[in-house]
């Protein structure tokens, strides 16, 4: 029998098919959901799993679309659930936490690589204080290694300087050439905002300096030159940099030039210089005058041929007026 669907009644409907058909379509949909679920994140949500990392599937999707790298969220998460790291979602390394500070663009592994040194180490570094070492654009693994084992770092720093040496000179005027290598621990609570390296060198170069400038004589400094490295370092020059000074050593020290008998000789050349110059000025003084005198000495040379020349003109003036008169002889 043949109906047409105006001819249809509801009560002739038999729903239970429809929701059967309806309940399939769904579970197949999930099914393939499931599916293409399972195979982009299974893998990585099993791995976290049977390691103890307390990853979720939701989390692994929502890193997807978050653009996160899910792999190295997970890896980061197992390597701190294996090292016994707090990995507690409210007060440990969540992956929120991870994912944040991934999304911040900082070195996720490297955090996790640091915190556990540290905690190795008995050294006391929670995760935001890596992360912030971190975005700071300060190398935290390498810091922890500083911290565990001390680096050794040259005074002057041989790619800033020529010879490799601080030239000083003591008191007596004697040139030391000195080499000094500087043991730094790094200090964790300062490496946010604290000096560099290239700051600690400053400083221990000027002390050094200084110091051996302060010597009575460069003997001094020869027969003892750890007398200069206690006063350096007595110094604190390690305040409000990111290091802690173990110590300074000198390493090389050399004597140099004879700089106060060079400034003297340079002194005596110059006075030297000056009293030719100043007997110069005279001499040039003395011909000067002398020129003077004799122009005076032909100006009245020839004021006297002037007046000798008045002579005759006196006398024709006189035969002429008559007033002219022989004296007579007695």
């Amino acid at each position: 029998m043949n109906l047409t669907f105006a001819q249809i009644r509801p009560e002739d409907i038999d729903f239970s098919y429809l929701l059967m058909g309806g309940l399939l379509v769904a579970a197949l949909i999930g099914g393939l959901v499931c599916t293409v679920v399972f195979w982009n994140f299974g893998s990585l949500w099993l791995q976290a799993k049977t390691s103890g990392a307390d990853v979720s599937m939701a989390s692994l999707i929502g890193m997807y679309f978050r653009q996160v790298r899910s792999q190295v969220i997970v890896n980061a998460k197992i390597m701190a659930a294996q090292a016994g790291l707090d990995i507690d979602r409210k007060n440990g390394i969540s992956t929120q936490h991870l994912e944040a500070h991934y999304l911040a663009e900082g070195n996720v592994m490297n955090v996790i690589n640091a915190i556990i040194a540290a905690q190795r180490a008995g050294i006391d570094l929670d995760f935001d204080r890596a992360a912030a070492i971190d975005l700071a654009g300060r190398d935290v693994l390498d810091a922890v290694r500083t911290s565990v084992h001390p680096r050794v770092i040259d005074c002057p720093d041989p790619k800033h300087s020529g010879n490799g040496f601080l030239s000083a000179i003591a008191k007596n005027g004697i040139e030391l050439r000195v080499k000094a290598r500087v043991t730094v621990r790094t200090n964790l609570e300062q490496l946010i905002g604290g000096a560099t390296e290239e700051t600690v060198i400053a400083r221990v170069g000027e002390s050094i300096i200084s110091s051996i400038g302060s010597s009575d004589t460069h003997l001094v400094v020869l027969e003892n030159p750890n007398l200069i490295s206690r006063t350096v370092l007595k110094r604190g020059l390690d305040n409000q940099t990111a290091f802690t000074i173990v110590s300074i050593d000198i390493a090389h020290i050399e004597v140099g030039q004879n700089i106060g008998a060079r400034l003297r000789a340079d002194q005596a050349e110059a006075d030297v210089r000056m009293a030719r110059a100043q007997a110069e000025q005279r001499r040039s003084e003395a011909i000067a005058s002398e020129q003077v005198m004799k122009a005076r000495v032909a100006e009245n040379r020839a004021n006297l041929v002037l007046a000798e020349a008045e002579v005759p003109k006196a006398m024709a003036k006189a035969f002429k007026s008559g007033h002219f008169q022989t004296p007579v002889p007695n």
